[in-house]
């Protein structure tokens, strides 16, 4: 009698800039509007950059402001499970990078990779318990800088993480906004991390996904190790390029 094979687990995964959630140039706070948005993709875990902690003065002025943080109110009841990790701090609030699980997260951290100056970024470290999966599952969350010198250092920090927090066997997800309009990460996350690309993988070339209205910039980006992906896509021109200046990228993931 020969003996049944488990499918391997899988899961969904999101990655999106929230803009804060305002409408691009901040002339509209949507972020009801967002969560919807959100919750109609179905992903299981989902990488959030630019995300409002807390604001003393916008939930004053704004009536749809949530009282909670803009992560749990994002969360919700959806994903019960969710980690923030703090960037850019101001003397009215502060905002960074989330991820929200539907799967426990076990453990978390939050890496400060600012370089000198006064642009503030993160790497937002999730471990996961999933189900089925022997191994927990590695997720980063990333917001690179603006400036080219920057993110070459950033993306080193980057794979050294890689190394030293994860084990060499677990399946490791890295998504985010890399601002690598040159399109330099590829490569030396390759090489130096042994990261995949997905759409590069899966087409040929990393997806175009800024500006949301008329993508023509490679921005964002979802990288594995240790897993496969299944058909990544772009979320559609509608809703999103009215959500955020981002186009938001999903993929299956096969442990």
């Amino acid at each position: 009698m020969s003996e049944t094979v488990r499918p391997a687990p899988q899961l969904t995964v999101m990655t999106v800039n929230i803009h804060k959630g305002f409408t691009s140039f901040n002339r509209k706070f949507i972020l009801p509007e967002l969560r919807d948005a959100v919750r109609k993709v179905g992903a299981d875990v989902v990488f959030m950059q630019e995300v409002m902690g807390t604001h003393e003065n916008h939930g004053k002025k704004i009536e749809e402001w949530p009282e909670a943080p803009h992560y749990e109110f994002l969360a919700d009841a959806i994903w019960p499970q969710f980690a923030y990790g703090k960037n850019m701090v101001y003397p009215k609030g502060h905002h960074g990078n989330a991820i929200m699980s539907k799967f426990p997260i076990v453990e978390h951290r939050n890496h400060d990779v600012s370089i000198a100056g006064p642009e503030k970024r993160g790497l937002l470290h999730c471990q996961l318990r999933v189900p089925g999966h022997e191994q927990d599952v590695h997720v980063i969350c990333v917001h690179l800088g603006l400036a080219e010198s920057h993110r070459l250092q950033q993306l080193e920090l980057l794979a050294a993480i890689s190394h030293t927090e994860v084990p060499e066997d677990a399946p490791l997800i890295v998504a985010g906004d890399f601002n690598d309009w040159r399109r330099r990460a590829n490569d030396m996350l390759l090489r130096e991390a042994g990261l995949k690309e997905v759409f590069v993988t899966a087409y040929g070339e990393p997806a175009k996904t800024f500006p949301a209205i008329f993508p023509i910039l490679s921005l964002d980006r979802i990288y594995v190790r240790n897993c496969s992906v299944h058909l990544p896509v772009v979320l559609p021109r509608r809703p999103w390029s009215h959500l955020s200046d981002h186009a938001p990228l999903a993929a299956e993931i096969h442990l």
